[in-house]
């Protein structure tokens, strides 16, 4: 066995080569991780807005069953005041109404330019369609989509 004054004195630890490669590993991990993250956490804000848009949508076919099946008088203050949740997106929540149709909009957190919508056409049919930017987020669609 060495003794403890000699095994102390010696020098030892990384090469340069070995220090590099560390480096290049943790940048190619890097790489990697980084756009996966920053998709993730466009997707979960994105997830906060679809979820407003389809409580709004819910909300709305409570209004109109309140008002004899037309969704006329459900404005955004009649919607947000049945489903208090929806203060939260008030000023980024669009609604537009007619006799047997409305569109609702709802605009993200992350970013004005992207936007969910619900909308309800006259024969009853209900589309989710969406518009985003280069970062798609939570649309299907890199620019307009459906989610």
């Amino acid at each position: 066995m060495r003794p403890l004054s000699k095994f102390l004195s010696e020098e030892g630890g990384l090469t340069l080569v070995e220090i590099l490669v560390v480096v290049v590993i943790a940048g190619g991990v890097a790489a990697i991780a980084l756009p996966t993250f920053r998709n993730q956490s466009s997707k979960g804000t994105d997830s906060e807005a679809k979820s407003a848009a389809v409580m709004a949508a819910k909300t709305m076919e409570a209004c109109a069953a309140d008002n004899g099946g037309s969704y006329e008088s459900c404005s955004k203050d009649a919607l947000v005041s049945m489903e208090p949740g929806l203060a939260d997106a008030d000023d980024r929540l669009t609604v537009v109404t007619g006799s047997g149709t409305y569109e609702i909009g709802i605009m993200s957190k992350r970013d004005p330019t992207v936007s969910f919508t619900v909308s309800k056409a006259s024969d009853g049919t209900t589309s989710r369609t969406c518009s985003t930017n280069e970062d798609r987020g939570g649309c299907q669609v890199p620019t307009t989509g459906t989610w």
